[in-house]
């Protein structure tokens, strides 16, 4: 015969984690552990109409409270203007001259991986001679970019990226020119100019 859950009269109870996340249990069982009664016990059908009633925000206890604390911090200052922002600043180094990078690519780094981030329509690409190296997320321009000099399948030729990213509050363009041979090259940012 088939398990009809009307049939079933075991008695549960409703048990609470440290997160405030309710469940029920067979109330003639220890609770597992991590779990304490709150009072309540009866039919499965009592017991999560309980459940139902009692459990309002079924997001956890600590991702509540973090969100409490984010709303309670004051809000960011206003953005600065991209020209103020930008003095002295890494940004500024990488928006004068030309700089030696590399296509950030893992585990292995290849053509073939170069490739794939492209037609995803993100790179990364990292400036090698900035302490540590910058690595930067760019969202590619296709209009913008250029890959028919490329031969992913045999790894020659380059490719040139442009793409937008905003780094520390200023809206900035990579623009990058990479050997498929060395997956290095060279590129730089410019400053996007703020639209009045």
């Amino acid at each position: 015969m088939a398990w009809d859950e009307e049939e079933d009269t075991t008695v549960y109870k409703v048990v609470v984690n440290h997160e405030e996340q309710y469940s029920i249990w067979p109330a003639d069982r220890e609770n597992p552990l991590g779990w304490r009664d709150v009072g309540k016990s009866g039919l499965k059908a009592e017991c999560l109409a309980y459940i139902e009633e009692v459990w309002t925000d079924m997001r956890p206890l600590s991702l509540r409270r973090q969100m409490e604390e984010i709303a309670r911090q004051p809000a960011p200052p206003p953005s600065p203007s991209p020209q103020d922002a930008a003095a002295d600043t890494l940004i500024q180094r990488l928006a004068t001259g030309h700089h030696r990078i590399a296509a950030g690519l893992y585990p292995e780094p290849s053509a073939h991986m170069l490739r794939q981030e492209i037609e995803r329509g993100y790179v990364h690409i990292k400036f090698t001679d900035t302490r540590g190296g910058t690595e930067l997320g760019v969202r590619l321009d296709p209009d913008a970019s250029d890959v028919t000099q490329a031969d992913f399948e045999k790894q020659t030729g380059s490719v040139h990226l442009e793409g937008g990213l905003v780094l520390d509050y200023v809206p900035v363009r990579c623009i990058a020119d990479i050997d498929l041979t060395t997956l290095t090259g060279q590129g730089h940012l410019e400053i996007v100019a703020e639209r009045t």
